[in-house]
């Protein structure tokens, strides 16, 4: 009986769920079929040249699918998860639906090549095109079957096929040992590929993008972000140096001529191994099997992804008790089937590669604007530079267009026509000028889109409302919140003036004048504004809550270090009220001494009270990421008071790093008898860089005495920043 779940069970791991789906589709037909035909048109240099360009694209596209998958918890549907989680359901449904009918379709062209294969020695009587029709649907109804009952089973049967291409590569180093030798072809002659070298590198470059095939198993995966990167890397590293070898065995040696690699085909192989066909055979049904396999497993878990998203029906998403996709997977196996009545499918399949390689393009920009976009939530562990995932991107589509240009056209017609269809909303307006009319469409459709995507700590990044009065005076603290927010939040400097606004009103214009040319002086990318209030304490409040355009509002306020200790008390007093407003807060002391070319630290003091500790961590980082900062080193630091309670205190610490993904030393410290605890953090923090501590809440009426104590900590540090966490995502943030 089937069951409605989001959640499969997970129970593979890299080498079964993501390695040997991965490398069996790499080292499939092409390789068996058309690698001595690719080294007989070009030669050995030419040929490598072609393995290194191709296996490049696959390999990028492989480090950014990697990073993307280290950052979150990969759900069903593999590419297309990481796609629609990236750039937006919309994108990924465009892309995801292709690749359900991708890997479907993939189901019928290797059934085909099997029942030809199997025809090719002879096996079953005379091959006709309904033999062979017949013999392609009883394999996609074995193979889908198969996949629907438990895809344990069908990852396991991929191991005695990966077996049988192994047997396949050692006989044919074999037979090109116990064969003489010759020297290699080091020229090109186009014999019978006049069309040229792109051609040929179009009609191999299919051979290396099955490297997604582990991908698409990762709502099977027990901790897809290990797997993944782990799998597919070394997949496509196996493929590399599969593929760099193959062509070096078949050119040197002697039982083959020029003419026979030119010919290509099957053949090849079998004239150079040892046993012949007896072994080159079963590699060869192998390879198509696997990639059957796994063309059968992952369609159906898109189309189960697709359904959990709405962009399909719901019964799509409907699980067996062991976590298969049954129905989906009925049909997947129901759309092969009739696609076996197609008949020849050759211009089909080269339109079903150019889809897959939309999603490498796709895949390689979603990395790409993730590391332009600098989310503090994008903390891959696996860093991929974003020109990099870029030129992937580019080398996909190049490859798209070589293969051929009206079908590349096709496809992105088709995805575009997709992406349109499932665009919710629209901005469909023009009004004033053309130039100041676009950015107005662009502002009010931007703060739309906001609005919509807004509510997750995976979007969160501090918008400061800085109160730093004279700029001039306090530019330092205008600079460290900008370093805080890593100049891609927005950053207000805010001045309040005291009095009546009939009185000050005039003057506010020049204020904010002279506030803008400070801000621009030091290179700081803030907005200024200046209020006119009757006090400061009610002003700041009423200055918080009015802050902002459009749901874009300042989520934490920051305050200097007052000098006089009745306003401390006030700022204690607002950290209140602004908690009530879910507004984080920070209390500044700037005290900058650092000795020239010694490296930077950052000290936080973690308690584990008030949820302070996920933002004082995040604070840290994003300072980090700033290339003022980009040496310092983080040490998260914890008192506990007896020998006892160090061992739980360390542990938690330690849970720390791999929950963040962030690079931070932790040290637990066991308060001697003879200290205080001021006293401990002073002798271990007072050389520190700049030292982050949390900040409580005071109960009404213990403003003055929490001011005190506040006053004699941060006496003993050098800069001190003070961290309320109120954001309605405390405790989520990491």
């Amino acid at each position: 009986m089937a069951t409605t779940s989001t959640d499969p069970q997970r129970t593979f791991g890299t080498f079964l769920g993501v390695f040997t789906p991965s490398v069996l589709t790499i080292l499939g037909l092409i390789m068996y079929l058309r690698f001595g035909w690719v080294l007989g048109n070009l030669g050995l240099p030419m040929t490598l040249l072609v393995v290194v360009l191709a296996s490049s694209i696959t390999f990028i596209t492989a480090l950014s699918a990697s990073a993307l998958s280290t950052n979150i918890r990969v759900g069903v549907g593999g590419e297309y998860f990481m796609v629609s989680r990236s750039l937006g359901l919309e994108l990924g449904g465009a892309i995801g639906i292709p690749l359900f009918l991708c890997r479907t379709l993939s189901i019928t062209f290797y059934s085909f090549g099997l029942a030809e294969s199997i025809f090719a020695l002879g096996i079953g009587g005379e091959a006709s095109p309904v033999a062979v029709q017949a013999a392609a649907a009883v394999i996609v109804i074995v193979v889908t079957s198969i996949s629907g009952q438990s895809a344990e089973v069908a990852l396991k049967l991929q191991v005695p096929i990966m077996i049988a291409v192994g047997l396949s590569l050692l006989a044919l180093a074999a037979g090109v040992a116990s064969g003489g030798f010759r020297a290699p072809a080091m020229s090109p002659s186009f014999a019978t590929a006049p069309e040229g070298f792109w051609f040929v590198f179009a009609v191999f470059f299919p051979a290396v993008t099955g490297f997604t095939a582990g991908i698409g198993m990762s709502g099977d995966l027990h901790d897809p972000q290990h797997s993944i990167p782990r799998g597919t890397l070394l997949a496509v590293v196996t493929g590399l140096g599969v593929y760099l070898l193959v062509p070096l065995l078949l050119s040197v040696t002697a039982r083959l001529t020029p003419a026979d690699l030119e010919a290509g085909g099957v053949e090849v192989w079998s004239r150079v191994a040892v046993l012949g066909a007896w072994l080159v055979f079963p590699g060869l049904w192998g390879a198509i099997l696997s990639s059957a396999f796994g063309s059968a497993l992952g369609g159906p878990r898109v189309l189960q992804a697709l359904a959990q998203d709405g962009l399909a029906p719901r019964l799509f998403a409907r699980t067996t008790r062991t976590g298969q996709p049954l129905i989906a997977t009925a049909a997947s196996g129901v759309i092969a089937l009739l696609a076996v009545l197609l008949g020849g499918l050759n211009e089909v399949a080269r339109f079903v590669t150019i889809l897959f390689l939309t999603l490498y393009v796709t895949i390689n920009i979603s990395a790409a604007f993730e590391r332009l976009a600098g989310d503090p939530s994008f903390r891959p562990t696996i860093r991929v530079p974003w020109p990099v995932s870029l030129l992937g991107s580019l080398g996909a589509v190049a490859v798209m267009f070589m293969i051929s240009p009206l079908a590349c056209l096709l496809a992105i017609l088709l995805e575009g026509a997709l992406y349109l269809n499932l665009r919710r909303r629209a901005l469909v307006k023009r009004w004033g000028d053309v130039r100041a009319g676009l950015w107005l469409a662009l502002v009010r459709f931007a703060l739309l889109r906001l609005r919509a995507h807004a509510g997750d700590p995976r979007n969160w990044r501090p918008h400061i409302l800085v109160f730093a009065g004279d700029t001039q005076k306090r530019i330092g603290l205008v600079r460290l919140a900008s370093w805080l927010n890593q100049d891609r939040g927005i950053l207000t400097a805010c001045r309040l003036v005291q009095g009546r606004l009939e009185e000050h009103a005039p003057q506010r214009r020049e204020l904010r004048a002279a506030m803008d040319e400070d801000l621009r002086r030091e290179n700081l990318v803030a907005f200024s504004e200046v209020n006119v209030v009757p006090d400061f304490e009610s002003g700041v409040i009423e200055t918080v809550q009015a802050n902002g355009i459009a749901g874009l509002h300042s989520n934490t306020v920051m305050f200097g270090w007052p000098e006089k200790p009745e306003r401390l008390e006030a700022q204690l007093r607002m950290v209140r009220a602004l908690s009530h407003l879910k507004k984080s807060t920070l209390i500044t002391r700037l005290n900058w001494k650092l000795e020239p070319g010694t490296r930077k630290r950052i000290d936080i003091w973690w308690r584990g009270k008030q949820r302070n500790g996920d933002l004082m961590l995040l604070l840290a980082h994003l300072l980090r990421l700033n290339t003022e900062w980009q040496d310092a080193r983080i040490a998260v630091r914890c008192i506990v008071s007896n020998e006892s309670k160090r061992e739980g205190a360390e542990k938690d610490l330690a849970a720390i790093v791999p929950e963040s993904r962030i690079r931070v030393d932790t040290e637990v410290i066991v308060k001697p008898a003879d200290r205080t605890v001021i006293e401990v953090m002073h002798e271990t923090s007072g050389d520190a860089s700049i030292v982050f501590l949390g900040l409580m809440e005071a109960e009404p009426g213990t403003e003055a005495e929490n001011a005190r104590r506040l006053a004699q900590m941060v006496a003993g540090f050098n800069t001190t920043v003070l961290v309320r966490n109120a954001s309605e995502f405390a405790g989520l943030l990491v």
